[in-house]
């Protein structure tokens, strides 16, 4: 199975994600200067849909995914497919979910083995433009404080766990998609989901009560 895979391919998706694909903006043009350019062969991950009413909006690819090109192909992808209790099947298909990262390249390690953060020149080029292009997706999954900044600007709490506790201010808004933030589904915040139970209790119904509803067309009401 491969990102590549798309629902629908009209010309405007089809043009952007071809787009997409050849871009090596991190790597010939770095913001930062020659000194930061991305240290090997860019290979943006994305998946776009014409179709899919449910867009999920991470960080960037880990090296698993830059690997393999399959986004959140790993145990942080195994974690959010648990956390909407969706399958394997259902989360790769692009008729149900679209998938944009705030970066579509793997950033490289940190000194300390971390991932780094997205790419500085990756959400100004594409992130307008590619929300643009599906009009059709009616909740935004915000994962990780990269995605919260984006689509909360100055909305955005001090910090992941005050935003994500205040999630209801940002949900439930009659313009627009739908946002529900999430943590990110690292093992790294294995720690801060059993500090704060109160997210499995309250936002994970709601999460998977609304990715049901609309990848599967129930209705709750």
């Amino acid at each position: 199975m491969s990102a590549d895979r798309f629902a629908g391919c009209d010309g405007e998706i089809e043009t952007l994600r071809q787009a997409i694909k050849g871009c090596r903006l991190c790597r010939d043009a770095p913001a930062k200067g020659e000194g930061d350019r991305l240290p090997h062969e860019p290979r943006p991950v994305a998946v776009l849909s014409t179709t899919a009413r449910v867009l999920i909006a991470g960080q960037a690819p880990g090296l698993r995914v830059h690997e393999s090109g399959l986004p959140f192909n790993d145990a942080s992808g195994n974690r959010l497919r648990d956390w909407m209790a969706v399958s394997r099947e259902e989360f790769y298909d692009p008729g149900r979910f679209a998938i944009v990262p705030m970066g579509f390249c793997f950033p490289g390690y940190d000194d300390k083995g971390g991932d780094l953060p997205p790419r500085k020149e990756c959400a100004p080029l594409w992130r307008a433009r590619t929300l643009a292009a599906m009009p059709q997706i009616e909740l935004i999954l915000a994962v990780g404080g990269y995605a919260h900044a984006w689509h909360l600007g100055s909305r955005r709490k001090k910090g992941m766990t005050e935003t994500v506790m205040n999630w209801r201010e940002y949900f439930f808004v009659n313009q627009g998609p739908r946002v529900l933030v999430l943590p990110h589904p690292s093992w790294r915040n294995t720690g801060w989901l059993r500090k704060n139970p109160w997210f499995e209790a309250d936002v994970l119904p709601v999460l998977r009560q609304n990715v049901d509803s609309l990848i599967r067309g129930t209705n709750f009401g």
